[in-house]
């Protein structure tokens, strides 16, 4: 890595750079704000000038102009009344409409004449069916129908949208999303992946994109989810949240003993909101959240037991207690301030964080075979928090800039115990098992990971927002990230020979390049962006361009066939050389076309680019290691990282139709490709003396083609629904970057061939429908049917026994969650008990574990050979839960 000097000069350049940010034409991003706009005119169609159009909540408004069109910017997503009056007309309230992030809402207006004062009217405004100006496929949901939902958070939120599949958007892998919190992004550059768990308590709205997006979205290939927070309310109110359940299932079908637990699931959840100083609002919230998985062990061992294996005397001392294997306790929360020094000025202060203890219980991570002992299974700690300022000046009615600064810090932890030297590492000793006592269940000895990753990033984006005409608005933009990424193993502990050959226990403590500890890196990223939207008559263009760049801020050796200088000269010698930054351009189209009043044709395109998670690029990028690689030899199973990686890259095209059957149905269908470059991968490289390594570097490929379906039914008397069906062939070299070297370490042909991915689900349908009467009752229930995703048939076991990668497929599968609320009498203000049935119909199987002989995760055609996994009941998805809980609400 290159040295702290190094880096010093980079912040100098930063700081620098971001102090002279706002006194330009400013920097963008994706907000929480949105759009209002429309026309006002007369009983006969003529436009209205000076008319007053207000939205008294925010203290945002403007006049009409002389074609009666208005534009009100800057507006926090949510629901609003909008007051419309002129003198000598009849004043209008429109209620409940609805503004989201980034979008603009319509809302069109004809005044009747009232020569005299009269009483206002009063309309219930209701979202158009289909947004006939959208330009790509986007699903918003807000904080009512999030409420109405058997969903607990954000990711149960996301993966209800047309075209994911379990993270996975529109085929492309995992990571490749960009998450962001009012705006910001939250991503961990160590895996791609949110460094926050949202409860729906704290979400005002989620917008989720999975096709192609604005040039204002960076550092994502698949989709973007933004979430929108909740803010602080001008009168006092509160709310809160009670539950309680557990898991209700058949022990004879999961494989082990049944025990009603009422309390394995708990949730306590309190918001108040309100006015704290003038000009200022506040919000806090907290929760804890307390969850026992299903699968169960018994503390029949300790991990200090010593059993005498060789005469099979096994001797526990445990208290016979049955624990869950796996757990979490999470606490989090958000505290947010608003304020507002002077009409034009918004200052908003936020901190979000997550403290989560748990341990791993499902099948991927082995857990069951401690099921005896349970505590000698490792604990996960994680502590995440977000916070920052943003500050939003008003320019006048048509423009504003907004900056933002944050700080995302994401800690993780996987240990037994937290310091190496621990005595009760010794006591123990490694796991131990018998293979003819329990199917070799752990009965001695603790688990020996010790894992950390922390990353602390700063993030300054600013926007500045230019309406300069009623039909075209300018927005340019950027963003900087500064992360300090650190990961590595906190020591490690092995059984080692000492000088008379006795195997003992030993410790090292980062000593590199055998026994590495924590590394810390020091990337640096940073993008600007321009954005065009234009209304011209029925036609809306969005055009944009996206200029991003990184720098790895680290090195690599000269030579990569002599990268350890192993071979003395006359070979060419390695030296350490820097990585060169790397930069992109994106170019972004999208256009929509109204063929109808009530129809739309939608079409785009664009130039996607991120940089694969930092985590596996500079994981193993010391090449030192590869001193002690002999002559003719090969070192697969370790891939070598590569900071000098370049970023990933996708071409998306998708073309569509909209239109609104009724005034509660709408349709949208899309048709979507992509194709999909330089994904990471793994290459073989031969050295001077005809040795093997395998490293990162830009070499995989893929693509994907498909369509969704999306109908959307407003209520009809009491019922609504919606419907999304997606069908999608996604196809690609590798689903992992690791799978090349994986196949030369097993003895199989490496070179690319094409296959289905991992998660190439063909046929996804979700389904949500909603049976509601206001202030009495409210039931749901979400129903998702899903085709089989691929697995590698086997004819035989061991080398060769596999058939044509992932040429098989899983049985399909079914699942429905219910949810109902029933509305009580209270003094202290509205309150409703509610239940919530998750997997009704206790379905074993959601696209997981298949015995590659069979197909099946029921069977297996040689049950001796498969014994242990037919045992293992974690192999299956979780069982039926139910849970009962209570909300109230109140406040001024």
């Amino acid at each position: 890595m290159r040295g702290r000097g190094r880096v010093r000069i980079h912040w100098t350049a930063a700081v620098g750079t971001c102090l002279l940010l706002p006194f330009f034409s400013g920097i963008g991003f994706a907000g929480t704000t949105g759009k209002l706009s429309g026309r006002i005119t007369d009983s006969k169609k003529a436009p209205l000038a000076g008319v007053n159009v207000a939205v008294p909540a925010v203290r945002l408004g403007a006049v009409t102009d002389a074609d009666g069109h208005f534009i009100v910017l800057n507006i926090p997503s949510g629901g609003y009344d909008v007051k419309v009056s002129l003198i000598g007309y009849r004043p209008m309230t429109y209620q409940g409409v609805v503004v989201s992030a980034d979008n603009t809402t319509r809302l069109d207006v004809t005044l009747q004449i009232a020569p005299v004062a009269m009483q206002e009217v009063v309309v219930n405004a209701e979202r158009p069916v289909v947004d006939l100006t959208r330009t790509s496929t986007m699903a918003s949901v807000d904080r009512k129908k999030i409420q109405s939902l058997p969903v607990q958070d954000l990711a149960d939120v996301v993966n209800l949208q047309a075209g994911v599949v379990d993270g996975h958007f529109r085929g492309g892998r995992k990571g490749e999303v960009q998450y962001q919190v009012d705006g910001v992004s939250v991503n961990n550059v160590y895996d791609n992946t949110s460094s926050l768990r949202l409860d729906r308590s704290l979400l005002e709205e989620v917008q989720v994109i999975s096709g192609t997006f604005d040039a204002e979205y960076g550092q994502a290939m698949s989709g973007v989810v933004n979430a929108v927070l909740r803010r602080g309310t001008k009168q006092l109110r509160w709310d809160g949240e009670m539950l309680f359940g557990g898991f209700y299932y058949s022990g004879s079908d999961r494989l082990q003993t049944y025990a009603w637990r009422p309390l394995g699931t708990q949730n306590y959840q309190v918001t108040l909101s309100g006015p704290c100083y003038p000009r200022t609002t506040f919000l806090v919230s907290g929760r804890y959240y307390h969850f026992d998985d299903w699968i169960m062990g018994e503390r029949k061992f300790k991990p200090t037991d010593v059993s005498d294996f060789e005469h099979k005397d096994y001797r526990p001392t445990g208290n016979g207690e049955r624990v869950p294997l796996g757990y979490s306790r999470e606490k989090s929360g958000i505290a947010k301030l608003t304020n507002r020094p002077r009409q034009s000025t918004e200052l908003n202060y936020q901190a979000v964080f997550n403290v989560i203890e748990g341990r791993r219980g499902d099948f991927g991570s082995d857990s069951y075979r401690y099921r005896l002992e349970p505590d000698a299974l490792s604990k996960q700690r994680t502590t995440s928090l977000t916070h920052g300022l943003d500050w939003t000046e008003t320019m006048g009615p048509a423009r504003y800039l907004t900056t933002s600064v944050r700080q995302n810090h994401f800690d993780y932890k996987d240990t037994a115990y937290d310091s190496l030297y621990d005595p009760r590492y010794d006591a123990a000793g490694f796991p131990i098992g018998d293979p003819n006592y329990e199917n070799g269940a752990v009965i001695q000895g603790v688990q020996p990971t010790r894992f950390h990753q922390e990353t602390n990033t700063y993030v300054i984006k600013s926007s500045f927002v230019n309406q300069y005409a009623n039909d075209q608005q300018v927005k340019f933009g950027g963003e900087f990230q500064w992360p300090e990424l650190k990961f590595g193993s906190m020591g490690y502990i092995v059984y080692e020979p000492d000088s008379t050959g006795t195997l003992h226990y030993g410790r090292h403590d980062n000593e590199p390049p055998t026994y590495p500890g924590v590394t810390t890196y020091w990337p640096r990223m940073g993008a600007v962006f321009a954005q065009e939207d234009l209304e011209w008559n029925d036609l809306r263009i969005r055009a944009g361009l996206r200029f991003e760049y990184f720098d790895g801020n680290s090195t690599l050796p000269s030579d990569l066939r002599n990268p350890a200088n192993a071979l003395p000269p006359p070979r060419p010698q390695s030296h350490p050389v820097p990585t060169t930054p790397k930069i992109s351009l994106s170019p972004r189209l999208g256009v929509s076309y109204p063929v109808t009043r009530d129809a739309a044709l939608f079409f785009a395109y664009g130039h996607f680019y991120q940089m694969p998670s930092l985590g596996q690029v500079y994981n193993n990028s010391n090449y030192d290691k590869l001193a002690t690689l002999q002559a003719g030899t090969s070192s697969f199973g370790a891939v070598m990282g590569n900071p000098d990686i370049r970023p990933e890259r996708t071409v998306q095209y998708q073309f569509g139709y909209k239109q609104a059957l009724a005034e509660w149905l709408g349709l949208e269908v899309s048709m979507f490709y992509k194709d999909i470059r330089d994904l990471l991968g793994t290459e073989l490289i031969t050295t001077y003396n005809s040795a093997e390594y395998a490293r990162l570097t830009n070499v995989d490929f893929g693509n994907v083609v498909g369509f969704t379906v999306m109908l959307d039914q407003r209520a009809r008397g009491m019922f609504s629904s919606t419907v999304d069906f997606t069908w999608q062939l996604a196809q690609g070299n590798s689903s992992d970057p690791n799978e090349t070297a994986t196949r030369a370490e097993a003895g199989e042909d490496p070179r690319p061939r094409q296959a289905p991915f991992n998660w190439d689900q063909r046929n996804t349908l979700n389904l949500t429908g909603t049976w509601s009467r206001p202030d009495d009752f409210i039931a749901s229930t979400i129903v998702r049917i899903a085709s089989g995703q691929p697995y590698t048939p086997t004819i035989a076991s061991g080398f060769g026994g596999g058939l044509e990668t992932n040429s098989g497929r899983k049985p399909a599968t079914f699942e429905v969650d219910l949810r109902g609320e029933k509305q009580l009498p209270s003094r202290l203000g509205r309150a409703a008990a509610f239940l919530r049935v998750f997997n009704v119909f206790d379905t074993r199987f959601a696209n997981g574990f298949v015995f590659g002989s069979t197909g099946s995760p029921y069977y297996s055609s040689d049950p001796a050979t498969d014994k242990n996994t037919l045992a293992n009941p974690s192999r299956y998805s979780g069982p039926r839960r139910i849970e009962l809980g209570v909300t109230m609400q109140g406040g001024q």
